[in-house]
């Protein structure tokens, strides 16, 4: 059996949405049909939705089946082979090719001495066959090592397939968590927006009230257009990004989607390394994919040794042969055969070699996948630490700039001020607005990867069935 590469060496980043064909978890098959209106969408019913259409899992599913089927042709070189075999045809021998001369037909002419009738020696017969065969292989311990590989090696395509879920919950969450901030980012654009119309009819009755100059409706119209810019482009994003979303869990590009949820915001608190290390690799299925993996390729280095062994095997048969539509007659076999190689030392070496090779490779990989766990732990539990904080500031920082807003736009309609120390206020609270919806956005994917470098963020989701890929 050929050695099991490696499923899964190490955990794959989240990578930037662009194609389907770059990442196989951005896509999804069979797409649902379009329904009118628009549909209702919680964060728990696109991963799930992912995970019955998405594109990355139907591959690895596919993946499976053939390691399935890889082992299932190692259990039909171990277990009994009966065939029945059945035939019936017109034969011509020659008899003097088989030995037979005139010598001996002489000798058959004196069973009936008084029958003249010559011998020939080409003839023909009509004979019908049928038996029943029977082999199997009694003992090979190289087959035995090599169908135990096949079960490590299935065991290990389980566990990577386990890992795609991890994926589809990741690429899926993440891209829910997006096309949320997106929303969110509109939503806030429409309230800056109709603040700064607002300010825009103030000045411009004031404007007319000869009580300021026109540079003060300038500058508000400036900012209201600019203001309408930045609220276009979000929307832009906002429609982008639920597109993707659809794309991920099987919904139609055009199918008008409604996110269910706000953003989520809840503190996490972050475990001891030691803890967490032990947590990932009783979790995580790339470790348990790579440790399958070591065992498949063990039981294969064991195969190539032992193939110096002796096998036995056993064939046999029973049926009948005769004349066509005369009599027939039973016919059976039954041989045992015991195989021991000799001059096949250069091949086992060889095998042995390339065996040890792969193990080798599998180990160090180990060694090095050990390394990542604890590194992306411990980038994971910085990135939740620090994304927290830097939320916690954008949460003061947009507070800030909502009551100098505040004030200064009081100050103005008192008419102690002009209206720029409102627009700039204005084009604060923008900027503040955008911080702390990136923020919390960056604070919700930390808090996924971690889940993921811990191997627990798809463990709710298992028992969902994957739809086929087959119309």
């Amino acid at each position: 059996m050929a050695g099991a590469q490696s499923a899964s060496s190490s955990l794959p980043n989240n990578p930037s949405p662009t194609s389907s064909l770059e990442n196989a978890y951005l896509g999804s098959v069979r797409p649902l049909a379009l329904q009118p209106g628009v549909m209702s969408l919680t964060l728990d019913e696109a991963i799930r939705m992912g995970i019955a259409h998405n594109l990355g899992l139907q591959l690895a599913h596919v993946k499976q089946k053939n390691i399935r089927a890889e082992k299932l042709q190692t259990i039909n070189y171990l277990t009994p082979n009966i065939s029945l075999h059945a035939e019936t045809g017109v034969h011509q021998y020659n008899l003097a090719a088989q030995g037979f001369h005139e010598a001996e037909a002489a000798q058959f002419a004196r069973l009936d001495p008084g029958s003249n009738a010559p011998f020939p020696f080409i003839t023909k017969v009509d004979v019908t066959t049928a038996q029943l065969n029977l082999s199997q292989q009694l003992f090979n311990w190289a087959g035995w090592d090599a169908w135990r590989a096949a079960n490590a090696a299935v065991n290990a395509t389980d566990y990577s397939a386990n890992s795609a879920y991890g994926l589809v919950v990741l690429n899926v969450g993440d891209l829910y968590l997006e096309a949320l901030a997106s929303g969110t980012q509109v939503h806030m654009a429409r309230a800056l927006l109709r603040s700064e119309a607002v300010t825009l009819r103030h000045s411009e009755d004031e404007h007319e009230a000869g009580t300021v100059a026109g540079l003060d409706v300038l500058r508000a119209r400036v900012a209201y257009q600019q203001q309408q810019q930045a609220l276009l482009q979000a929307e832009d994003s906002f429609a982008k990004s639920k597109i993707a979303l659809n794309r991920a869990i099987g919904l139609a590009p055009e199918q008008k989607i409604a996110l269910a949820e706000a953003a989520p915001y809840a503190n996490l608190p972050l475990m001891p390394i030691d803890r967490a290390r032990l947590e990932a690799y009783q979790n995580r299925q790339d470790y348990q994919t790579l440790r399958a993996e070591i065992h498949a390729a063990f039981y294969e280095r064991k195969a190539a040794s032992h193939q110096r062994l002796p096998s036995l095997s056993f064939s046999g048969n029973w049926g009948v042969t005769g004349i066509s539509g005369g009599l027939y007659h039973g016919t059976f076999a039954a041989v045992g055969t015991l195989s021991i190689p000799i001059f096949q030392e250069a091949k086992f070496r060889g095998d042995h070699d390339v065996a040890e090779a792969q193990l080798d490779e599998l180990r160090t990989q180990m060694q090095d996948l050990k390394q990542k766990i604890d590194e992306q732990l411990r980038d994971s539990m910085l990135d939740v630490e620090t994304s927290s904080q830097l939320m916690q500031v954008a949460a003061s920082n947009l507070h800030l700039a909502n009551e100098t807003l505040a004030d200064t736009t009081e100050r103005y309609v008192a008419g102690v001020d002009t209206n720029l120390p409102v627009i700039e206020a204005q084009a604060t609270v923008a900027q503040a607005q955008t911080r702390y919806i990136r923020s919390e956005l960056q604070y919700n994917e930390a808090k996924l990867g971690f889940a993921r470098n811990l191997g627990i963020v798809d463990q709710a989701f298992h028992g969902v069935q994957v739809a086929s890929a087959q119309p």
